[in-house]
């Protein structure tokens, strides 16, 4: 095998192990080292274009697993689209979110083998700096890929929800934490097997060796000690939440079959956990597919509120202008309505069309959702009877600055309402294992509804306390906890990036003037 091709192979494979650490195969001691060979690849080629490439096949291994659950949406016969144009629509999304993905790890490889080409590979403090621009080039992108439009498969997400040692870290500086580790961990990995066979310097062989083992021995024990930090549920005002799992299939769901089967098991639900003595009822995004005034010109559900006197956050849609909105309601037990929360981050293509005045036309043509939806304001704060709510719909449990800017504004607590029909299996898992992040980095009780599956409870150490089975109609009750503390992150953000960025900058400065010093 040409050795081009057979670095090509490597690159693929190991970027697939990575692929394999997130949920559902939850194989996330891959992590740990499935970016090593990547990073060996990149130290020993010359050629921008060859790094591209390897980078390009550890890309595509890793987001075109972890998110091959995209193909989930064929077939769309339901809605009247063709099994082939339903096939091409699937291999389409498929591709287009992979290289979306894959964009950081070409960008970070291009950018780190420029600076390759630069130092001394036998320089010990030069190949160190290497690591650190590499750690912090990777926070920087992906930080910058999280305010786009699409994101989701964040490398530190690879550890949940099984590392919750690890995962504590995150109430430091956010998601951010975890991922400085791992590529840290990989890259001295791939430092250290290059000094290994390049270099006689057993002293260096040694720090290099010992230093990956050290950190993930430390940050794990770190973890570990703020797991085992009890959640305390002293001076905290419970809150006994019904959740209602409806399990209204896609294929029915906006249709009059759906539509009944929605309004009875949504409001059979409500009854029987009001009889439970809970506090509030969650339903999932869209529990009930009408506008909410047509829900509150009495319906069996608004009905049952009414006599129940159980407040209640429902999933509907909600009118803006001329188009409508993705919503969660929270209706009182007298009637009315108390707050509203429209979803902010809308998914590209299934819910808006990007650049619509200039893509319109073709994209409508590839979208096999409505994709005329409004977005919501991204300075909403969700009220209820009960304080301050950090609340989200589905895709935006992806955007750890969502719920951050809530938990800042004084959130108490969690929930989450999302739908999850639409895909396979593999996506209800990686959104409980994004929930559960969440969960940890605010210091935050969360409760999740969803339609088809899972459905969880999930405690401030990111434990999950009860989870519903996928494609089941379920309801639970369960007693969450409101708290006001702020941990680091939610004080001051994610200020471990650009402390890595400008600690980088500063050493960037130091190695070029000892460059120069050099060559004088």
């Amino acid at each position: 095998m040409p050795q081009k091709i057979r670095a090509i192979a490597i690159s693929l494979v190991s970027g697939i192990l990575m692929g394999l650490a997130p949920a559902p195969f939850n194989a996330w001691y891959f992590a740990w080292f499935a970016l090593a060979p990547l990073w060996i690849l990149i130290r020993q080629q010359k050629f921008t274009k060859q790094i591209a490439l390897l980078a390009l096949s550890w890309g595509i291994g890793y987001d075109g697993l972890a998110l091959s659950w995209i193909t989930g949406v064929h077939p769309l016969t339901w809605m009247g689209v063709p099994w082939l144009a339903s096939l091409l629509i699937a291999i389409f999304c498929w591709i287009f979110i992979t290289l979306w993905g894959t964009g950081i790890v070409v960008f970070w490889g291009i950018i780190i083998g420029f600076i390759n080409q630069r130092i001394s590979k036998k320089n010990l403090s030069d190949n160190l700096f290497l690591v650190l621009i590499a750690t912090a080039l990777w926070c920087g992108l992906e930080t910058l890929w999280s305010h786009t439009p699409l994101w989701w498969p964040a490398i530190a997400y690879t550890q949940s929800p099984h590392n919750l040692a690890i995962l504590q870290l995150n109430k430091l500086s956010g998601v951010n934490t975890v991922t400085a580790i791992i590529v840290a961990v990989n890259c001295l990995l791939g430092e250290a097997f290059l000094y290994w066979h390049n270099s006689n310097n057993f002293k260096n062989k040694f720090i290099l060796l010992s230093s990956p083992l050290t950190i993930i021995i430390i940050s794990h024990l770190g973890g570990y000690y703020l797991y085992q930090i009890p959640v305390s549920q002293d001076d905290l005002q419970p809150l006994k939440i019904g959740i209602v799992q409806g399990n209204i299939a896609n294929e029915i769901k906006l249709f009059s079959r759906g539509w009944r089967k929605a309004i009875a098991g949504y409001t059979s639900g409500y009854q029987r956990l009001a009889k439970q003595g809970v506090d509030v009822v969650l339903t999932p995004e869209t529990a009930l597919p009408f506008y909410w005034q047509d829900i509150l010109d009495n319906s069996s559900f608004y009905q049952a509120v009414i006599k129940e006197k159980v407040p209640a956050w429902v999933g509907a849609n909600g009118r803006k202008a001329k188009s409508y909105t993705n919503s969660i309601f929270t209706l009182m037990g007298e009637g009315k309505t108390y707050s509203r929360y429209d979803k902010y981050k809308l998914v590209p293509l299934g819910e808006y069309i990007p650049f619509e005045s200039i893509l319109g036309k073709l994209i409508d043509r590839l979208s096999p959702l409505d994709a005329h939806l409004a977005a919501g304001k991204s300075n909403q704060i969700f009220d209820t009877p009960f304080g301050k709510a950090i609340i989200a719909i589905c895709y935006e449990s992806a955007f750890p600055q969502h719920f951050l800017r809530q938990a800042k504004a004084g959130g108490e607590f969690i929930i989450t309402a999302s739908n999850n029909a639409h895909y396979s299996t593999t996506m209800p898992a990686q959104h409980h294992a994004l929930d559960v992040m969440r969960a940890i980095e605010s210091d935050r009780w969360a409760a999740r509804a969803t339609n088809t599956g899972y459905s969880a409870i999930v405690d401030p150490h990111g434990n999950t306390l009860w989870i519903s089975e996928i494609d089941r109609y379920a309801i639970h009750a369960h007693t969450i906890y409101r708290r006001q503390n702020k941990t680091l992150y939610v004080r001051w953000g994610d200020w471990l990036t650009p402390c890595l960025i400008l600690f980088s900058l500063f050493s960037g400065i130091f190695f070029w003037v000892r460059q120069i010093d050099r060559l004088n």
